[in-house]
């Protein structure tokens, strides 16, 4: 796979009947993709009852009145105990954190946490995930042939803002795509 055919640091949105029902509705940025994997990160699936601070008092860090309420995303169904910190690139740690697409970086570190609520010093936009959506060799191109998935370019505000429960139909507008005209039906031309 050539750089030109990645998809790092774009969006797959679902197709209506995806036949996942982990996956529907799902708008996922992918945070890596070679010729071996892909691995992204489910933007619009919100932890029941997991804020930030909560996740900051089990691991006994600081937990700072601006985690309070702030929510955690299910990133996806693979190791949904890993906590990963997507965010604007204007902040880092290294070797520690993941620059990918246009803006973008990913963090997995304690110092990243901590960095959320640091208003000051802090990445200028960031959110929690737990988990990922991981694929294997092939698989990601297998199910983009099979029309599973829409690929749109990233936007900040998409990714970053608070209103999970419209993103995925505000994914398709931004490409032009009304979600009521969405047929669950698959086919190729």
């Amino acid at each position: 796979m050539t750089d030109a055919s990645s998809l790092t640091g774009r969006l797959l949105v679902a197709m209506p009947g995806i036949g996942d029902s982990r996956f529907e509705h799902a708008v996922i940025l992918i945070c890596a993709h070679g010729p071996d994997h892909a691995m992204g990160l489910r933007l619009d699936s919100p932890a029941q009852g997991v804020d930030l601070k909560t996740v900051l008092d089990k691991l006994d860090a600081p937990a700072p009145e601006q985690a309070i309420g702030r929510p955690v995303l299910m990133g996806g169904p693979v190791e949904r105990e890993r906590g990963f910190v997507l965010h604007t690139d204007d902040w880092s740690v290294g070797a520690d954190t993941l620059p990918f697409g246009d803006g973008l970086a990913m963090t997995g570190t304690r110092e990243a946490l901590a960095a959320m609520t640091d208003e000051i010093s802090g990445p200028r936009r960031s959110t929690l995930l737990l988990g990922y959506a991981g694929w294997g060799e092939g698989q990601l191109e297998d199910e983009l042939a099979d029309n599973v998935w829409l690929t749109a370019d990233a936007d900040l505000d998409l990714i970053f803002d608070g209103d999970h429960e419209s993103k995925w139909a505000r994914a398709l507008a931004q490409m032009g795509v009304d979600a009521g005209r969405l047929s669950s039906q698959g086919g190729r031309a």
